[in-house]
């Protein structure tokens, strides 16, 4: 066995990590995906509603990395042909007998803010207060312009975890940082 696979394997193993991907990502290669985690979820004989709240947040941050990661992989179809799929990074573990999902990409500068702020106001919300607002944005347009989805990710992250939404931003190159968004998902 080459070494440096074992390694990994003992890290994985020290750490509870159960799933890592990293590279393109694509609507139909993230059903793939899910449909390992979900058999993980079963190995796991964990109760039906953390495993629904495992599996969402799970679902919510690839879609996130798919919608919005502004690094991208070239793909030849045909000669002529090329498509591009964005990339991202996602990690499943344990740790302190929860699960947690982390995920990283890059994105564009001017969406940090937005997404420091979106985080902040979750993360100062209670449970009662997050629905409310769920309800509130599920009636209302998005403000973000880069915004590809309704806006209700991050909520649903939030409302699924009941933890705080743990990030970062690192500076990548010029105008892009790496974003690092970690979710604990509790009782």
């Amino acid at each position: 066995m080459n070494p440096d696979i074992f390694d990994l394997h003992i890290m994985m193993e020290d750490k509870n990590i159960s799933l890592i991907y990293s590279g393109p990502l694509w609507a139909e290669g993230i059903g793939e995906i899910a449909g390992v985690l979900k058999k993980r979820l079963e190995f796991d004989n964990l109760p039906l509603d953390k495993s629904q709240k495992i599996f969402s947040v799970f679902i919510e941050q690839m879609n996130n990395m798919l919608m919005y990661s502004e690094e991208v992989i070239q793909f030849n179809i045909s000669k002529d042909e090329y498509t591009e799929c964005p990339k991202g990074t996602i990690v499943l573990g344990k740790k302190d007998n929860n699960f947690f999902v982390q995920t990283g990409n890059i994105i564009r500068n001017e969406s940090a803010e937005l997404i420091k702020n979106r985080i902040d106001y979750l993360n100062s919300l209670d449970k009662t207060e997050l629905r409310s607002f769920y309800k509130k944005q599920m009636k209302m347009e998005d403000n973000n312009p880069q915004s590809k989805g309704a806006g209700l990710g991050f909520i649903e992250i939030a409302r699924r975890s009941g933890a705080k939404i743990e990030y970062s931003f690192k500076q990548y190159k010029e105008g892009l940082s790496f974003f690092s968004l970690y979710v604990t998902i509790g009782e």
